[in-house]
């Protein structure tokens, strides 16, 4: 869905956040149902963090923020480490295998923003 009130710069990278956002909410809620739940903790942390953050940027570039650069460089970083600590888990949880994708997708959509916005 193409949002016309935001410039065409961001959609793409509003969309990969949106995305992310969607299915951290998604894994966290998962890892929650988990046998060994205390061995997700840091995964539930990353992915509530990760999620925010997403939000935030997509909040940011919507309103056409001078500090969405930035934004997007930290959500960059939010999503690697969310997809390095879900990728721990990917072998034996589907829900973290296709969050960690998710979270690599948008993590190089918001290094792309920083470039433009630069």
């Amino acid at each position: 869905m193409e949002t016309t009130l935001v410039p065409q710069t961001y959609q793409a990278c509003i969309e990969a956040c949106q995305d992310c956002a969607v299915a951290c909410d998604a894994c966290a809620n998962a890892c929650l149902s988990e046998q060994d739940v205390q061995m997700m903790v840091r995964c539930i942390q990353l992915d509530r963090d990760c999620a925010r953050m997403c939000y935030t940027a997509v909040s940011f570039m919507a309103s056409g923020s001078p500090f969405a650069k930035q934004v997007c460089d930290l959500c960059a970083q939010l999503c690697d480490a969310c997809a390095e600590e879900c990728e721990k888990h990917a072998d034996h949880m589907d829900h973290c295998r296709q969050c960690a994708e998710v979270c690599r997708r948008c993590a190089e959509a918001c290094r792309g923003m920083g470039r433009i916005l630069a």
